[in-house]
């Protein structure tokens, strides 16, 4: 073996990236080529009563105009819940929807001639607080006419485990509280941008920045009625995505149409205002939480009641309603669990994934409630979360399957780096120490779009020259999932990275994987990529067994060299490749990952399922200004269970990362609407901290080497954000003795709460 595995490694495309070699989607070109500009509805809930595009199509260098009828079939990311047109049909359900798309010569003829396109509305009352969405309207008022009782209710989804609600009844010891939560968006630093080709034989390829080239792929086949064998669909290099780029969006299926139409390459980029209103963040949310504890602080029972503001369309919404309450089965031990969350549609731009998805909000209330639950029961906020940690090997009461388990040693990290036990409670007043917990899925057990397929499949390729050529449809979107497989293939054939390439996340030329969402990669393409170079390995070990007459499990694989272990057989690479390839060529081996049977058999039970598990545990310190009410976070002690760190650069990467998101949504961060309008669609009025907001980061990796994943791997790009902003809202508790039920936590809030407290 090469050692690659679990050393330190630079990503492959680091320097490439660095110097602005890399290509993303905006850097392609072609000649000929067309450029779109989109005419946005500037109503929030309208008919289209009518659409007059005749000055548009007639304007100097258009080539093509499309608005809704042209494309009508609706699509999603989600195949039970496609409710989205590329262009809006009969009416637009937020300002800023997509009503006509324009293809010119130039970017400013196509802008020009967007200018020209008139349009009379019909208001229809428009929805933006999802407490009125639970109301009943007229039908004529509804969002989208499939929804139920004539609400505006996207989806509710409920489960109840050994009636939590009776034991909160009768609890001694019980907390609850009311928490409400601003939506955030991904703020990545590329915006989204497709380039579409109509090729010479009738076929479309599409470069776009996604994180799904499979359900982009799937969806454009759908809409456009093009057939998937003719369709192409490349992820170049991405700048960032975070959940953002997991659907399949309007701009794209334009673009691919404009090209069709025209027959010549059309180009999407977006301003930065257009990403922020095409958005699918994290949710608004506004939920209320019980949680009960016997005298001993064991968890007896917690229920919550959530609403999530969806916006106009479904996105994840189905998945996130069941993330909103699934995941927080752990990382404790409650038999006695429940929630309900419901899903609005109102007129504003949708939400969907979002680092975390669905289960950071919740995650929240529960550590708060936990850290006041300590404290009437005058106990040590680790303590109490020690006394509750789900076991390894375990079932949850919703029949999640627990194999590895890190948190103790986790919590362990983070409390004895931190000092906790001799500071917690004891800093001057303005600074304080918060801890929480954090629980989240290795990949989604179940696909989106159900069938017998693998969540992924890997091709690996050995040819004459002596490289092995990776071929998967994982999408790398930053975490470094390209720099996974090379590590992988010289891991398991004993070679050098030098020797290993990639062929990623295009359709055409790449085996099916699923997209880069929910965590899933490291853990599902990793199985897959070592299935596929352990084959490998075995061909050539058999070939060679055959030609030097040695029996093939004599045979090591490293250094670059193959050789028994008294070097009575001694081969370069190059010479075990010769053998292998006599009389035969070149050969792909493949390798595939299937989720194994998971989950119950009540309705719900696939929400949440995966094969593992991730845990952590994390300390803040803040320093609270009290007379202005400014928090600062000062350090943040972060320990992941991460399984086994196959690359532990990435790794501390995907934490810190963590971290900065996390300290964003909790003290800056927050879409604001007037009347449906976003007021803040830019990076100065949007809040992300700046690295001079960035706190000291002590980061711990746990490795508790999950049986199941690649090596002994899981998840570490989304779970480590779901205790960040818990801990710092407990520290601010012990620095100023508030509690704050409220994000983003905005000076003007800590102030509010302290003269409450005076």
């Amino acid at each position: 073996m090469s050692g690659s595995i679990g050393k330190p490694t630079p990503f492959i495309d680091a320097v490439q990236k660095v110097t602005g070699q890399a290509m993303y989607a905006d850097d392609y070109r072609m000649p000929n080529m067309l450029y779109v500009s989109f005419f946005r509805s500037t109503e929030s809930h309208a008919k289209i009563s009518k659409l007059d595009i005749s000055e548009a199509e007639s304007y100097p260098g258009v080539c093509a105009v499309a608005i809704g009828k042209d494309i009508p079939i609706s699509f999603g990311v989600l195949p039970i819940s496609p409710d989205e047109n590329a262009i809006a049909v009969e009416k637009v359900r937020y300002k800023g929807e997509i009503v006509a798309a324009v293809a010119a010569e130039t970017i400013k003829a196509a802008r020009e001639a967007v200018e020209k396109i008139k349009v009379v509305y019909e208001p229809i009352k428009a929805f933006f607080d999802p407490k009125d969405s639970l109301e009943v309207c007229a039908p004529e008022e509804q969002i989208h006419s499939h929804t139920k009782n004539g609400k505006n209710i996207h989806k509710t989804a409920e489960l109840r485990f050994n009636e939590p609600e009776k034991e909160l009844e009768i609890a001694k010891n019980k907390q609850s509280g009311f928490f409400k939560f601003a939506g955030v968006t991904h703020a990545f630093t590329e915006p989204h941008s497709t380039l579409a080709i109509w090729n010479r034989d009738d076929t479309l390829t599409v470069i776009s920045a996604t994180q799904v080239p499979f359900y982009l792929h799937k969806n454009i086949s759908k809409v456009l009625g093009i057939p998937l064998h003719k369709i192409q669909v490349k992820k170049p290099t991405l700048g960032g995505g975070f959940g953002g780029k997991s659907d399949p969006f309007p701009h794209e299926i334009i673009t691919a149409y404009l090209a069709k139409k025209t027959k010549r390459p059309v180009k999407c980029t977006f301003s930065r205002e257009e990403v922020f209103i095409t958005h699918h963040g994290r949710h608004p949310t506004e939920l209320s939480m019980s949680v009960s504890c016997d005298d001993d602080g064991i968890i007896t029972a917690l229920d919550t009641d959530i609403i999530i503001d969806g916006g106009a369309y479904g996105s994840f919404g189905v998945v996130t309603s069941y993330y909103n309450g699934v995941l927080l089965q752990g990382p404790y031990k409650i038999n006695k669990f429940g929630f309900r969350t419901r899903r609005t549609y109102t007129n504003k731009h949708q939400c969907g994934a979002m680092r975390g998805h669905g289960a950071v909000n919740p995650r929240y209330a529960v550590e708060v409630l936990l850290d006041m639950m300590a404290q009437s029961l005058n106990m040590d906020p680790c303590d109490l979360r020690n006394k509750n940690f789900l076991p390894e090997n375990t079932l949850t009461v919703g029949e999640f399957r627990i194999t590895s388990n890190g948190v103790r040693e986790c919590l362990e990290a983070v409390r004895r780096k931190s000092d906790w036990d001799n500071r917690y409670g004891k800093l001057p007043f303005g600074r304080g120490l918060g801890v929480a917990c954090g629980f989240f899925i290795s990949g989604s057990a179940l696909p989106i779009i159900w069938n017998r397929y693998p969540q992924t499949v890997v091709h690996a390729k050995l040819d004459f020259d002596g490289r092995i050529v990776m071929f998967s449809g994982a999408s790398d979107i930053g975490q470094g999932s390209d720099t996974l497989l090379v590590q992988i293939a010289a891991e398991e054939l004993g070679i050098s990275m030098e020797y290993v390439q990639v062929e990623t996340a295009d359709t055409k030329i790449t085996p099916v994987d699923l997209g880069s969402y929910s965590s899933r990669v490291t853990f599902m393409v990793g199985n897959a990529a070592k299935t596929a170079t352990t084959k490998v390995r075995e061909e050539m070990a058999k070939a060679i067994s055959k030609e030097k007459d040695v029996t093939a499990e004599n045979l090591i694989f490293n250094n670059c060299r193959i050789h028994t272990k008294d070097k009575s057989i001694d081969l370069s690479w190059e010479e075990g490749v010769e053998i292998a390839l006599a009389g035969r060529g070149a050969f792909v081996e493949s390798g595939y990952y299937i989720s194994p049977k998971l989950g119950g058999d009540f309705k719900g039970s696939g929400a949440g399922l995966s094969p593992a598990y991730s845990f952590g545990a994390f300390i803040s310190e803040v320093d609270v200004n009290p007379n202005t009410g400014a928090v600062i976070v000062t350090k943040v002690w972060g320990a992941h269970d991460c399984g086994k760190a196959l690359n532990p650069l990435s790794v501390e990467g995907q934490i810190e990362g963590s971290i900065h998101m996390g300290l964003g949504q909790a003290i800056s961060e927050e879409m604001r609407y007037h009347n449906g309008q976003q007021i803040n669609a830019n990076f100065f009025d949007y809040r992300i901290p700046s690295s001079l907001d960035t706190p000291d980061m002590d980061i711990t990796i746990i490795e508790s080497n999950d049986a199941e994943g690649p090596y002994g791997a899981k998840e570490a790009g989304e779970g480590p954000i779901h205790p960040v902003l818990p801990s710092i809202g407990n520290a601010i508790y012990d620095a100023v003795g508030i509690r704050m039920m409220e994000l983003p936590i905005t000076p003007e809030k800590v102030l509010s709460k302290m003269k409450e407290n005076a």
